[in-house]
């Protein structure tokens, strides 16, 4: 990955927090736990997910950098969705990716070249590298707001 390709990417992540809560602009109560889409998660288990994926991807990336050749296990996202959604407010898991981001962005912004392309191994997608970290999880906020949107009936 070059510098302007991982610049772009921090870039991205920077703005992840800001474009979920953008996609929730006057949401009304009774849009949490409806969507406008067939076979889509609503707003509610949508943003419970990206805090699960988020806390979880912060100690992925603090395992890359810090240990050697971490094994790094996936985990059944529906399952989590489906099981922990439940009627929870929506607001704690918000903070939960701020404040996850806002300490991984840290991190991120104090690495050298050779934490950069520290790895190990994800259960699910085989050889796993702070790059390609930054590439998955730069996009997935905003992938998830784009998500809410059309849950929503607005995109």
């Amino acid at each position: 990955m070059d510098a302007k390709n991982r610049t772009e990417l921090l870039q991205k992540y920077r703005t992840g927090h800001q474009a979920v809560v953008d996609s929730l602009a006057n949401l009304r109560d009774d849009e949490l736990d409806r969507s406008a889409v067939a076979d889509e998660w609503t707003p509610r288990q949508i943003v419970h997910h990206i805090a699960d994926s988020e806390m979880t991807a912060a100690i992925r990336l603090r395992r890359l950098v810090a240990e050697d050749d971490p094994q790094i296990l996936g985990y059944d996202e529906k399952q989590f969705a489906s099981v922990l959604t439940r009627d929870r407010p929506i607001t704690p898991s918000l903070e939960a990716v701020h404040w996850a981001r806002e300490s991984t962005l840290q991190i991120l912004e104090r690495l050298s070249e050779h934490e950069w392309r520290r790895a190990g191994t994800h259960s699910e997608l085989g050889p796993y590298s702070v790059e390609k970290w930054l590439e998955i999880y730069a996009a997935h906020c905003h992938d998830h707001a784009a998500q809410i949107m059309r849950s929503r009936g607005i995109a």
